[in-house]
């Protein structure tokens, strides 16, 4: 009879694989880092006090500071409308305050300058990117007032706090996780977003590096502001986990199962809520999907050969299914090591995975290319790399569903089978594999979603030749042709549907656990 592995005894060869997937989506990383010592410290310097990255770092400060507040607060106020008040049609509103998710952010940008240039500039940017991203911080906080025991407020209330000051004292504290996370969850995205800025007029780092890039072919200047853009969001995870601190909003068991005590806001308040929830929906969902509708109807350039759209459909969907793959099975090793076999080393691989999706895809991409063209030219605007850059990108949200997984699946079915004399890999495929079964399943889900409407990547890797509905709906509406752009976004808007309905389900399956 053979022993089994335990916990601390890590097989070898799996902490090797999954070292080797954590040396890949650190690339990136390593890439900014290498090249910012070998440009040298006075040219560095020279790059980046120029005025033109002043205003870069402006525009993306003023950004940040802007939209972040404003998600937080619509995403918290929307959140606590449909799950602390009695306003009319709650599940219709959790539904439609999630589906802007369904929407990509250079889709939205694109349903409203298609429809008046005078959303173009700051504020319109503002605004744009907050109706796109602030269904990040409302879906984490339902999940957090979900999971708040109603014994607490029902206990402050006993103590003769007020209905605003329960608020204020023992629920927001508990909310403060899920809103930070969320937070940065937009701020990551802001760093990253090109497409909806770009089309908006309005420069960040990332649009001057795609343009630094594409006029100077990986030109110094635009390495050195990937730098910088890094540095940026390497800040931002800092100082959300400083903000967090360590303070901890577990409890013991699961209390009793019952909703919370719903506030009544009375006529004049519920006409004001319901206000509120239908002009955010409308703004946030109704503009872009009518946008959509209106080119698709009326627009002189929607005439095009459906073929083309049926052809470029097929190369999306099989990317899709290929990226979905190869991050699935990158992210298998990782979550196996953090779940089964906990430890600094495996704790150091996980962690490593995560840092790719916190990059921008436009340094993702530039990395992948600095490195092809230097020591592996034949794989230079291939299929290939241009999988392992959505493996780098989107490999946490495989890694995630499928350590949930694993964590259920309980480590005594494995350990059986070892004392009865099968091998590892034969645990793997018989007992665990169709356990975790449904995770990888969402897992694999969730890639192949993000992949479908991902287009800073795919513009500068994708092989000459290979088009996406992204790619292509880019090139319409660079053209103008706001018409030809409408059926690629309307593809699109019906992939990503599904990610919504996952994310929304995951929350659920979350709370009621």
């Amino acid at each position: 009879m053979k022993p089994f592995t335990r916990a601390g005894q890590t097989p070898p060869g799996l902490l090797l694989l999954g070292g080797l997937v954590a040396l890949v989506t650190l690339i990136p990383l390593v890439f900014v880092a290498v090249y910012s010592v070998l440009v040298g410290p006075q040219e560095a310097y020279r790059l980046i006090v120029r005025p033109r990255v002043g205003e870069l770092f402006g525009n993306t400060l003023s950004l940040i500071a802007l939209v972040l507040p404003l998600c937080a607060g619509i995403g918290t106020g929307a959140a606590w409308l449909v799950e602390r008040t009695r306003v009319p049609g709650r599940r219709v509103w959790g539904v439609l305050l999630a589906a802007p998710l369904v929407v990509p952010a250079f889709i939205n940008g694109f349903a409203w300058v298609s429809l008046t240039a005078r959303v173009e500039g700051f504020p319109g940017a503002v605004m744009i990117v907050t109706l796109s991203y602030f269904p990040l911080v409302y879906l984490p906080v339902v999940g957090a007032l979900r999971g708040i025991d109603p014994a607490l407020e029902e206990s402050a209330r006993a103590l003769g706090y007020g209905p605003w000051r329960t608020l204020l004292r023992v629920v927001a504290p508990q909310l403060r996780p899920a809103i930070l996370g969320g937070m940065l969850l937009v701020g990551l995205h802001l760093l990253a977003e090109f497409g909806a800025l770009q089309m908006l007029r309005f420069p960040t780092f990332t649009t001057a590096i795609y343009d630094q890039f594409q006029s100077t072919f990986n030109g110094p200047a635009a390495n050195v502001l990937a730098g910088v853009l890094v540095a940026c969001s390497l800040v931002l995870l800092v100082a959300e986990a400083g903000l967090a601190g360590r303070t901890r909003y577990a409890r013991l068991g699961m209390g009793v199962a019952r909703p919370a005590t719903r506030a009544r806001l009375g006529p004049l308040g519920t006409a004001g809520a319901l206000a509120a929830l239908v002009g955010l929906v409308v703004l946030a969902l109704g503009v872009p999907l009518g946008s959509i509708a209106l080119w698709l109807v009326t627009g002189s350039s929607t005439t095009f050969a459906w073929d083309v759209l049926a052809s470029t459909t097929l190369s999306t969907l099989g990317l899709g299914v290929a990226g979905a793959v190869l991050t699935t099975l990158m992210a298998l090793p990782v979550a196996w090591l953090s779940v089964r076999y906990r430890g600094a080393a495996t704790l150091a691989v996980e962690r490593s995975t995560y840092i790719g999706h916190a990059l921008p895809g436009i340094v993702v991409a530039l990395a992948l290319v600095t490195v092809t063209v230097r020591f592996l030219p034949p794989l230079y605007q291939t299929t290939p790399l241009l999988l392992v850059a959505y493996a780098i990108l989107f490999i946490p949200l495989a890694t995630v569903s499928i350590r949930a997984s694993l964590l259920q699946a309980p480590p005594v079915l494995d350990e059986a089978a070892r004392a009865l004399g099968s091998r590892p890999l034969e645990v793997m495929r018989r007992v665990t594999l169709p356990l975790i079964a449904p995770g990888v399943g969402v897992g694999a889900a969730l890639v192949f979603l993000a992949i479908v409407t991902e287009l800073t990547a795919t513009l500068l890797l994708a092989p000459t030749g290979t088009d996406t509905l992204a790619t292509r709906f880019w090139s319409n509406a660079e053209s103008i042709a706001y018409g030809a752009s409408a059926p690629y976004a309307l593809v699109m808007v019906a992939l990503s549907a599904p990610s919504t309905y996952l994310l929304t389900r995951d929350i659920r399956r979350r709370v009621q656990r």
